[in-house]
C-alpha cells in the first residue's frame, strides 16, 4: 500500500471482519507517516477510493473492493463512536488517538456524511507542529511579522484573518495568542473555538459544541464580563457574533478571529453586509490578513530551468514523484489608513476598495508570492494555481 498514480485493488472480496480492522489501521497509520492532513474514503458504484490529501492535494492510494466498503465505514464509526445503524444521516465524532504510533497526532476527526453509493466518511487528522509554534517561524514577510508584532502588542482593536479551510489560520492565531503570553506575562487571554484544534498553554480555552446550548454569541457575551484582555474567537459566521466582536474590539479588548472571505477588501464587505456600521468597521478594525499555503519544492529533485532561470518540480521517491514537499505560506495583510477609512464609510463597492488599494501599491498575495519563486522554494505554476490565476 503506498502513495501511487494508478492504485491497483490489493484486496479481495474474501475478507473478515479482523482483516477489516487491520487495513483501517493500516491506512490510518501511513496517512501519519507521510504526513497526510486527511483521509478521504469515497464510495462509487464499483469500489471504495481511498485518498490522501497531502500538502493540499488529493491523491489516491488505495481501491477496495465494494463489498469492504460498508464494513469500513462502519469501523471508522465505531473508532468515532457513531451510531453504526444510521446510514441516513451526517455524523461527527473523534477517533481516539494511539500514542504507540501516533506521538506527532494531537487529534483525530471522523466526519461521516450518506451518498448515493454509500456512506462517505474523512478523517482529519492534526499535528503537533513544533516547527510551527512561534510568530517568526511561520514565515511571513518582514513587514507583515513586524505589522502582527504591533497588533499585538496592543491594548484594542480586532485582527481578521481570511483565507479557505486549510490555509494556516489556526497556526497564525495560535502563534499570535503564544507570542502574546510569552511577552506580556500577566494579560488574560480567552479562546471560543469550534473545535479546539491547537492547546496553547497560558490561555483558557473553551470548546463550542454544535447544536448546543453555549453558541458563539452567548459565549462571547459572558466571556465579556469576566474581564478579558485578549480574546480569540475561532469564527466570525453571522450578524450577531460580528456585532458583539465589534463592540469587544471598540471597548478596550484586543480580539483575534476569521472570516470567510477570499481577499481583505471582500472581508470588509462582508462586516457591511452582516449590518454592522461603516462608523463602526473603521473604527474597530485593525487589519484584515489574508493567507494561503503553497506547496514547497522538495530539495532533493528540484532543478533549475535554463529558460525561466527559476526551479522547477521534478518529482522523486522522496516527495511521491510530485516534485513537491512540505508546504510554505504567503500572505497579504491590509491596515486601515485615512483613505481606506473614507472609502469603507462612503459604502464604496468591492472594484473600488481594490482599485484604491492597487493605487497604493499594496502587495497581494502574488507579489508575496514572488520572494519565494526568487528563492527557489516554489514556483509560478504552483502560485498561479493557489491563488486563482491560469498560468
Amino acid at each position: 500500500m503506498g502513495l501511487t498514480n494508478s492504485p491497483k485493488d490489493t484486496y479481495d472480496n474474501n475478507i473478515k471482519a479482523g482483516d477489516v480492522v487491520f487495513i483501517v489501521n493500516e491506512l490510518l497509520e501511513n496517512a501519519v507517516k507521510i504526513g497526510a492532513s486527511d483521509v478521504h474514503f469515497e464510495p462509487t458504484g464499483a469500489e471504495l477510493t481511498v485518498k490522501y490529501r497531502l500538502d493540499g492535494v488529493l491523491n489516491t492510494v488505495e481501491k477496495l473492493p465494494k463489498p469492504l466498503s460498508e464494513n469500513v465505514i462502519a469501523r471508522l464509526k465505531v473508532l468515532g463512536g457513531l451510531l453504526t445503524y444510521r446510514n441516513d444521516i451526517p455524523q461527527e465524532g473523534r477517533i481516539e488517538i494511539d500514542k504507540s504510533y501516533y506521538e506527532q497526532v494531537t487529534d483525530q476527526r471522523l466526519a461521516v456524511f450518506p451518498t448515493i453509493h454509500g456512506q462517505r466518511a474523512v478523517v482529519r487528522l492534526f499535528y503537533n507542529n513544533a516547527e510551527l509554534m512561534n510568530l517568526e517561524q511561520l514565515g511571513f514577510s518582514k513587514k507583515i511579522h513586524a505589522a502582527l508584532k504591533q497588533i499585538a502588542a496592543g491594548n484594542m482593536g480586532v485582527l481578521l484573518l481570511t483565507g479557505p479551510a486549510g490555509s494556516g489560520k489556526s497556526t497564525t492565531l495560535a502563534a499570535l495568542l503564544r507570542h502574546i503570553l510569552k511577552n506580556y506575562p500577566g494579560k488574560s487571554v480567552v479562546t471560543l473555538e469550534d473545535p479546539v484544534e491547537i492547546r496553547i498553554e497560558g490561555a483558557t480555552q473553551t470548546q463550542i459544541t454544535p447544536h448546543g446550548q453555549l453558541t458563539f454569541p452567548t459565549a462571547l457575551r459572558s466571556l465579556l464580563r469576566q474581564d478579558p484582555q485578549v480574546l480569540m474567537i475561532g469564527e466570525i459566521r453571522d450578524a450577531e457574533t460580528a456585532k458583539i466582536a465589534i463592540e469587544a474590539g471598540l471597548t478596550g479588548h484586543l480580539l483575534m478571529s476569521t472570516m470567510h472571505s477570499g481577499s481583505p477588501a471582500g472581508a470588509f464587505l462582508r462586516l457591511l453586509e452582516m449590518g454592522i456600521e461603516p462608523y463602526q468597521v473603521t473604527s474597530s478594525i485593525s487589519a484584515v490578513l489574508n493567507q494561503r499555503l503553497v506547496r514547497q519544492l522538495c530539495e532533493r529533485c528540484k532543478k533549475k530551468s535554463e529558460q525561466t532561470d527559476s526551479f522547477e518540480a521534478v518529482g522523486c521517491d522522496e516527495c511521491f514523484n510530485t516534485g513537491y514537499k512540505g508546504r510554505i505560506l504567503i500572505a497579504e495583510m491590509v491596515q486601515l489608513d485615512s483613505d481606506l477609512r473614507k472609502a469603507i464609510l462612503a459604502k464604496a463597492d468591492l472594484e473600488e476598495l481594490e482599485t484604491l488599494l492597487m493605487s497604493k501599491g499594496h502587495a497581494n498575495m502574488l507579489t508575496d508570492g514572488q520572494r519565494l519563486i526568487n528563492d527557489g522554494l516554489t514556483t509560478q505554476e504552483e502560485l498561479n494555481k493557489v491563488c486563482g490565476f491560469s498560468v
